[in-house]
């Protein structure tokens, strides 16, 4: 794309972020619903303010949908998808979208795949064409998939020599085992590599029906039309996929599980963490305020004030919940140095003894509540990030008035709520740690941390 162009998005981008903040986060989004022939849900928000039009398509086609052995394939195939169409190549295709200064991404995550698009007003329907035809009618050559192939293994390679990421993918494979979730989403270099063509041609039939899609439009559009537009574009991908069966959720058994991996490295890369929840769990928001709490709220959370600023044992710490279609992890994750990584471990597991068996005091229960509402807006400041929201609430089922009902979801947890669901999801004598140390400094030993973790 020409600098002109860059400049010429970058301005209207950033004019659509200012009135978007400014004017509509206070309210919420009008968005209408309906569902198409095809069986795709439209949900499309009306929003007139400047000539930009966001779309994006989530299909039922992420890593879990990764046969075993085949670790990566939903990547491959994503990126398979942006390489151009049967009448264009890979740089024709690009070259059509930077004359227009539009945008066009299809890519996947755990969950799902995303094909997505940004671009003026005046081209909308030209790009959608572009993305449709991307989907319908995909190039998917021989040359294109091995191409990217090479790239995709050159990027794992190149990120296993990052500790972090060696922690994490150990970490989810220690967790979930052989499970939806127990890969990365660009997979494995060994399984990648072996992935053919065909692999990516069977994916891609197999996975992109438009009867288990959702499909969210925001921006200067009016909701006849456009909705007329995608039917007539996306007519030609029938079909439903099956619904994936939900796996056991992973149980750890009592005592720390220790997988230490030996590294020349300064500083231990570790992760504690145990079984999460699913995005669909009605503990949701009370987790979501317990964790910004416990490690989720920065430099107000007690892991942060106990671990990095009391201890100076981390320069960073955090706990997340990843909540997907199916249950995720909770995972703790820090790097400190390798003779201080037992007893920064054992602070961890103290903090999670400690919120399990007291209160949380009001004004933790209260900054983390204005905190979780105050920033709810700020996720909402891009017509990228609204459509992104809507396919959230329809992936997840939130209902179209979750922006109007997120402030009461929050605002009503209590602080026994808090221990409750404390209790129900935090196990500190049970869980799985990782540890990328130089584990002769490290001296990390998993019976003096359960000794810990059990302590009365």
């Amino acid at each position: 794309m020409s600098s002109r162009r860059l400049q010429l998005l970058a301005s209207v981008l950033a004019a659509v972020a200012l009135l978007t903040l400014s004017g509509r986060v206070a309210q919420a989004i009008e968005i209408k619903r309906v569902r198409l022939g095809n069986g795709a849900v439209l949900l499309v928000s009306e929003q007139h303010q400047l000539p930009m039009v966001s779309i994006a398509i989530a299909f039922d086609s992420g890593s879990r949908r990764d046969p075993v052995g085949k670790e990566g394939l939903a990547q491959l195939t994503a990126a398979s998808l942006e390489q151009g169409t049967k009448q264009l190549s890979a740089a024709d295709f690009n070259r059509k979208i930077d004359f227009m200064g539009s945008s066009i991404s299809i890519g996947a995550d755990r969950d799902y795949a995303y094909a997505s698009m940004t671009s003026l007003k005046k081209y909308e329907a030209e790009t959608f064409h572009l993305l449709s035809q991307a989907l319908e009618n995909p190039g998917l050559r021989d040359s294109d998939i091995l191409r990217k192939r090479g790239e995709q293994v050159a990027a794992i390679e190149t990120s296993e020599q990052e500790p972090g990421y060696a922690a994490t993918v150990a970490f989810e494979e220690q967790l979930f085992d052989h499970g939806p979730y127990g890969h990365p989403t660009e997979g494995f270099a060994a399984s990648v590599s072996k992935l053919t063509p065909d692999d990516v041609r069977d994916f891609y039939r197999r996975y992109y029906r438009m009867g288990s899609a959702v499909i969210a439009v925001a921006g200067d559009v009016d909701f006849k039309s456009i909705k007329a537009e995608i039917e007539q574009e996306l007519a030609d991908l029938p079909g439903a996929v099956p619904a994936q069966p939900e796996p056991v959720s992973p149980h750890i058994g009592t005592g720390i599980h220790a997988k230490l991996i030996d590294r020349n490295v300064a500083q231990a890369n570790l992760i504690l963490g145990s079984a999460g929840i699913a995005r669909s769990d009605p503990n949701f928001y009370r987790v979501q305020v317990m964790n910004y709490i416990l490690g989720g709220g920065g430099f107000s959370s007690r892991l942060m004030k106990v671990v990095r600023s009391k201890g100076g044992l981390a320069y960073s710490i955090d706990s997340t919940f990843s909540a997907g279609k199916f249950p995720g992890a909770f995972a703790i994750v820090l790097q400190t140095k390798n003779q201080s990584a037992q007893q920064a471990l054992k602070l961890i597991i103290e903090q999670l003894r400690q919120i399990r068996e007291q209160p949380v005091s009001d004004a933790e229960l209260d900054s983390a509540k204005k905190f979780l509402i105050g920033s709810f807006p700020l996720r909402l400041d891009r017509q990228s990030q609204i459509v992104s929201f809507m396919l959230q609430i329809e992936l997840y089922n939130l209902g179209l008035d979750y922006a109007e009902r997120y402030p009461k979801l929050i605002g009503t947890v209590t602080k026994e709520d808090v221990k409750h669901v404390a209790q129900k999801y935090l196990h500190p004598d049970a869980l799985d740690l990782v540890a990328v140390a130089n584990q002769s400094a490290a001296r990390i030993n998993p019976a003096e941390l359960v000794a810990s973790a059990t302590r009365r």
